[in-house]
């Protein structure tokens, strides 16, 4: 029981610091193409879609247990991991649109 609360546990925190991570360069890319270095920009856009693949990987394993017949404790920890993962995914679809705007206006 100790061992598969540990599991979870990890599965929980990978998630967790993977979509943080991808949200924080999300961030960075916004404050990038603010400064109009849309190279850099698109270099944190890019670390941020890695992220994002990393968490998605821990999420699918866990997935892929389940899928097997092993049966994945969801509790609070999860649902909070969950709820970090998606909203990294929106503000990361929504950072996208801003770097897209800012070269826009860097065009005129």
């Amino acid at each position: 029981m100790a061992q598969e609360n540990s599991d979870n546990m990890q599965v929980v925190m990978g998630i967790i610091m993977q979509a943080g991570n991808a949200k924080a360069a999300a961030m960075q890319a916004i404050q990038a193409a603010k400064k109009g270095d849309f190279e850099k920009a698109d270099e944190f856009i890019k670390q941020a879609n890695e992220g994002l693949v990393n968490a998605h990987n821990v999420q699918t394993d866990m997935l892929t247990q389940e899928a097997q017949g092993n049966h994945v404790k969801v509790d609070l920890y999860m649902v909070h991991a969950q709820d970090h993962l998606m909203t990294a995914i929106t503000f990361i679809d929504l950072a996208k649109e801003v770097v897209a705007v800012y070269k826009k206006m860097a065009e005129k």
